[in-house]
């Protein structure tokens, strides 16, 4: 999710923060109350402000998760993940996406749009 769209699906994201607590993950970070907020990136090219929606621990490695809804700005979505993409490669880190139904299209031609065709998005 980008900016705002937090706000209006935080519902969806504390679902998501659920399903990851029930598979074991630890040190769970986000951008709700109660939580403490996940490692941010800025692109010098236009000083945006990016971050996983979801960093988590799990045996040892990190793991950011991103949540895909349908966006009425996908170019957005498609620089964070492959920002979030190169970053977890790099540090030998995991990059997820979590979706829903209604949602599992729009997710799957985003990916082969930024060529992610190797990710599964995780269903919830």
């Amino acid at each position: 999710m980008v900016g705002k769209e937090i706000d209006e699906h935080k519902d969806f994201l504390e679902r998501a923060i659920n399903y990851l607590k029930e598979r074991g993950f630890t040190n769970i970070k986000t951008d709700l109350p109660g939580y403490e907020s996940p490692k941010t990136f800025v692109q010098k090219k236009g000083g945006t402000n990016l971050s996983a929606d979801i960093s988590a621990h799990k045996n040892g490695r990190k793991y950011f998760f991103d949540i895909s809804l349908k966006s009425f700005d996908p170019s957005k979505l498609k620089s964070k993940w492959l920002l979030l993409d190169t970053v977890a490669r790099l540090r030998s880190n995991r990059f997820k996406i979590i979706t829903t139904k209604g949602h599992f299209k729009f997710t799957d031609t985003l990916l082969k749009d930024v060529n992610l065709t190797s990710k599964d998005p995780i269903r919830i």
